[in-house]
């Protein structure tokens, strides 16, 4: 599974796929892949903190 970020509201999700549209914000977003995959973040089956918390589109 993957971790999801909406770039509209920051919302969180783990998923196989994106979904269409974002279950706390109810828009159309770009979903960012926020997943670790490096050992200093534990690897598969974790968020990268470097990477959650940033949203991408500020619109």
């Amino acid at each position: 599974m993957t971790f999801w970020q909406c770039s509209k509201c920051g919302y969180q999700l783990k998923a196989e796929e994106p979904p269409e549209e974002c279950p706390s914000c109810h828009e159309k977003c770009l979903f960012s892949d926020i997943s670790c995959y490096i050992p200093e973040c534990g690897g598969e089956g974790n968020i990268d903190p470097r990477l959650a918390g940033r949203q991408v589109n500020k619109d």
